[in-house]
């Protein structure tokens, strides 16, 4: 069986070259991804939907990773990262332009199928990029480079929330108490079209770049099996299958948190905020994950992953709970004010009591920040699959963003019936749920066996 890394054939230089590229991957991807949150809230307003239906925004994105993931596993295991690579950068350009078609058709279905195809093309990478970046090098470091290419990833969410917030949400159309008329939502919708015509444009050239080095990727990504796996090998694997749940509801806790973000800081017993500068917040939740990969890398030279992912879990888990008691809560002033960048310009917010679990919703991607990284390496290294299929199968998990996020603006729905006031508080069970399962998948890796990450794992849980 081939070994689950190749020796560099172009030098340190050529390896730091496909390091920056695939870097560059994990920025791209979160930066459109993350676009979807104030997404959801502008979709909302054009089209009228209920929480649920504008949660169908983050159900089509994220449904593509439950259909497509395996697909790509084998498309990657026959063609290699490079053209893998290749592959999902036009298939996010392809489905960029199809979001961009809805300035003619004017149907959500358009944009919904945009989303798909966008995240089809995602998945590819991901699938790609994960192990890709993960078997670079000593195998002792993957947990270091997996969490710093994860620290740029949370960057690029973080760019991609902010850009998302100024002109997605721009306009009369998302103030406070305003009348809404067609001619609103027509010049609404053509800004969510502008942006997406002009992400595929950027990324179009990206593609072109990357064809341009693509002999360089090649010679510095792992060898492939002899004889490729199945992806539904992975299946058979114990771990593989708790680690792909624990990717499945952390993803789908994070994407419900976040994209419910703008909805509750806007609450007048919150923040009390316009949408716009609400979308311009909601995006340090990404920020404070960003910090958080690069202060866990570091910490992952000298603390054990299972240890760093039970406190992070535990600290996730006491931040809902904040939320969910805080959700009666009455907004005391507290005579003064918080100033919010909303570039340009500042928004002087005053300060109340309801900034506690605004802050503390907000704080919850601190901790968020190397619960995908670590939990990702932790199953590469106890499933008894080949890492390629547990890669495909955990990349197939990322689905749980689509029906976590549905499930959460369902429970908002529901709650609203009987807590108008305390609705999007209380439906923070959803993601304490799935967090307090990372806290028990945390503690149980601690005493599983271990490998090295590679295509011939045939045996140990």
């Amino acid at each position: 069986m081939s070994n689950s890394a190749a020796t560099p054939k172009t030098g340190g230089g050529g390896l730091l070259l496909a390091v920056v590229y695939v870097t560059a991957l994990f920025f791209i991807w979160a930066f459109v991804t993350n676009l979807i949150d104030p997404l959801v809230k502008s979709m909302k307003v054009i089209y009228t939907l209920t929480d649920a239906e504008a949660q169908l925004n983050q159900f089509a994105f994220f449904i593509a990773y439950g259909i497509m993931s395996i697909p790509s596993a084998a498309y990657l295991a026959k063609n290699g990262y490079a053209k893998s690579i290749i592959l999902g950068l036009i298939g996010i350009v392809a489905g960029c332009l199809i979001a961009w078609s809805t300035t003619f058709s004017h149907n959500f279905i358009t944009v919904l199928l945009g989303l798909f195809v966008a995240a089809s093309g995602i998945t590819l990478l991901q699938v790609a990029a994960n192990p890709l970046i993960a078997s670079m090098g000593d195998a002792k470091g993957s947990h270091f480079r997996l969490n710093l290419s994860q620290a740029f990833n949370s960057m690029g969410a973080f760019l991609g929330g902010m850009f998302g917030s100024k002109f997605l949400l721009s306009g009369p159309l998302f103030e406070k108490d305003v009348i809404i008329t067609e001619a609103m939502k027509a010049t609404g919708l053509g800004f969510v079209t502008n942006v997406y015509l002009t992400i595929a444009a950027i990324l179009a050239v990206f593609t072109l770049a990357v064809f341009m080095v693509r002999n360089t990727v090649s010679a510095n990504s792992p060898k492939m099996a002899e004889h490729a796996e199945s992806p539904f090998s992975a299946l058979k694997s114990k771990w593989a299958n708790l680690g792909s749940l624990g990717i499945f509801l952390y993803v789908g806790a994070e994407v419900c948190v976040i994209s419910g973000m703008i909805f509750f800081l806007e609450q007048k017993q919150i923040m009390n905020i316009p949408s716009q500068v609400a979308g311009f917040v909601g995006p340090v939740f990404m920020l404070f994950a960003m910090f958080g990969r690069f202060l866990g890398s570091w910490l992952m030279t000298f603390i054990k992953a299972t240890t760093m992912l039970t406190v992070v879990a535990l600290g996730a888990t006491i931040l809902c709970i904040i939320v969910i008691a805080t959700y009666h809560m009455d907004a005391t002033p507290l005579n003064s004010t918080f100033p919010i960048p909303t570039f340009p310009g500042v928004y002087n917010a005053p300060m109340t009591t309801g900034f506690l679990p605004g802050f503390a919703a907000i704080l919850i991607g601190l901790f968020n920040s190397i619960m995908f990284p670590t939990i990702f390496t932790l199953t590469l290294e106890r499933s008894s699959a080949p890492a390629s299929a547990t890669s495909g199968l955990m990349c197939m998990a990322i689905c749980g963003g689509g029906f976590i996020s549905v499930a959460y603006g369902f429970a908002v729905d529901q709650f609203l019936a009987h807590f108008p006031v305390g609705a999007r508080s209380l439906a923070f069970v959803v993601p304490l749920v799935c967090y307090l399962y990372v806290l028990w998948f945390a503690q149980v890796a601690k005493g599983a066996q271990t490998h090295a990450i590679e295509e011939g794992v045939s045996a140990g849980h």
